[in-house]
């Protein structure tokens, strides 16, 4: 795993530390919504981490890298992720093509927004696990 920039650090404080407007426009929610659960889904995170971490890369590459995806969830995983402005495809014309993709600025911005939940489950790692320790001797009682 990658060790996040002070840059990126300091991106996700400055996102967690900003207060929401009381009267949050639909669309915003119905984005923030759609987003939680893309990014919810573990290979937008795999592919969002490498291609922050490794930069522009070729299909094949980063479906290497990924660890266990089948070529259609990354078609449709990277498909959705460009749909939403989050990375660049581009093709170059050669036989055979030659297909790269790299996250834009908006994606950079998404996986610094991000880098807070990494950022809290650093500081909260042992109170989490005491806590499901303690649940799961509870539930073990029962």
């Amino acid at each position: 795993m990658r060790k996040f920039t002070a840059n990126e650090i300091a991106a996700a404080q400055n996102h967690i530390a900003q207060t929401p407007p009381e009267n949050i426009d639909p669309r915003i929610e119905n984005l923030v919504n759609e987003l939680i659960g893309r990014v919810a889904d573990k290979w937008t995170m795999i592919v969002l981490d490498i291609l922050a971490e490794k930069g522009e890369m070729r299909f094949t590459r980063l479906g290497e890298l990924a660890g266990g995806i089948s070529q259609k969830m990354l078609t449709q995983t990277l498909r959705q992720m460009e749909r939403d402005g989050l990375v660049i495809r581009t093709v170059h014309p050669v036989v055979p093509p030659k297909v790269e993709y790299r996250l834009t600025e908006l994606g950079m911005s998404l996986g610094a927004a991000f880098c807070g939940v990494w950022i809290w489950a650093s500081n909260n790692l042992d109170r989490v696990e005491q806590a499901r320790q303690s649940f799961d001797q509870k539930a073990a009682k029962s």
